[in-house]
């Protein structure tokens, strides 16, 4: 699991398979275990200029992943997840520096749970407005310039 290079892929680039297990994996953390009912699906997977990003285990299945949009200002990293089994072993470092080789030198957005912003803050971002809560998480909005 250590060597595996992050895949990139467009929406349209996915099998079924796959697509089905990055976004289990992504209901599995952010809809169960945060116990936060909202939309995941919002839409913005299928968009031309997104990308996703992800690592699988040795069981084939994906560990971490996050997705990369288009947005008018640049781009914007969201979505970011590891499987529970699978956390604390730098995969969403690993992910995240994949992440910024594809975005390039365009300025990128993120909304970061509070907790989390130090590791954001290893790759650049700063906090770039005021802390709210989404869905009974604290977050604050990130940029990378």
């Amino acid at each position: 699991m250590g060597d595996e290079k992050p895949q990139v892929a467009a929406f349209t680039d996915l099998d079924l398979t796959t697509l089905y297990a990055l976004l289990k994996l992504r209901v599995d953390v952010f809809v169960v275990e945060q116990e936060c009912p909202y939309p995941e699906l919002d839409g913005r997977d299928t968009e031309p200029g997104t990308r996703h990003v992800w690592l699988s285990g040795d069981s084939g299945g994906p560990t971490a992943y996050l997705r990369v949009l288009d947005d008018p200002d640049g781009a914007r990293i969201g979505r970011v997840v590891t499987a529970p089994h699978a956390r604390g072993g730098g995969l969403g470092a690993r992910l995240m520096e994949a992440a910024l080789e594809a975005i390039g030198d365009r300025t990128v957005r993120l909304d970061a749970q509070t907790h989390v912003a130090g590791f954001y803050a290893r790759y650049g971002f700063v906090v770039d407005g005021p802390e709210y809560v989404e869905d009974g998480i604290p977050h604050v909005p990130m940029v990378r310039r």
